[in-house]
């Protein structure tokens, strides 16, 4: 290993201690809907947003894009549906699976939403994954507009 490596490789430890970077508390994550949050990317800074899900008694957390149409938001503000712990994208009716991210039904059969890697502990969720760093809770946008369609009809 290089010694640029090995200081990366310290700067990311530094950055991203063993529990990660707040998120909210694991009692905000509700049991029916999704918690919407910002990310940066560690690397280029862009700006994400990810969704927290509480599923079979864990909260899992994912990108909030859909796999169909990776523009379309999954939660648009108010919380993705959810539906026997699958979260729904109400533009076209694709589900995914909350623990694995799957999609099973829809135009994206077999897909994987992109993972977030989180950890639940001391009564907090926290964003451990290397690759983004916590920036907000709610959405990445602030504009009031939201131009992504609600429709199942496809063109």
């Amino acid at each position: 290993m290089r010694r640029q490596d090995g200081a990366l490789k310290f700067a990311r430890m530094e950055r991203f201690p063993m529990a990660g970077e707040r998120i909210v508390s694991v009692d905000e994550v509700p049991d029916d809907t999704t918690v919407l949050f910002t990310v940066r990317e560690t690397e280029t800074d862009e700006r994400r947003e990810g969704i927290l899900v509480r599923s079979n008694g864990s909260v899992t957390g994912w990108l909030n894009y859909c796999q169909h149409f990776t523009h379309v938001r999954l939660d648009k503000g108010s919380g993705a549906g959810l539906r026997e712990e699958e979260i729904v994208c109400t533009n076209h009716g694709a589900m995914f699976d909350a623990d694995t991210g799957q999609c099973t039904y829809g135009p994206c059969d077999g897909a994987y939403l992109q993972a977030l890697d989180v950890r639940s502990t001391d009564g907090a969720v926290y964003l451990t994954d290397p690759d983004y760093r916590f920036d907000s809770v709610g959405p990445a946008e602030t504009d009031d507009i939201d131009l992504t369609s609600t429709s199942n009809v496809e063109f």
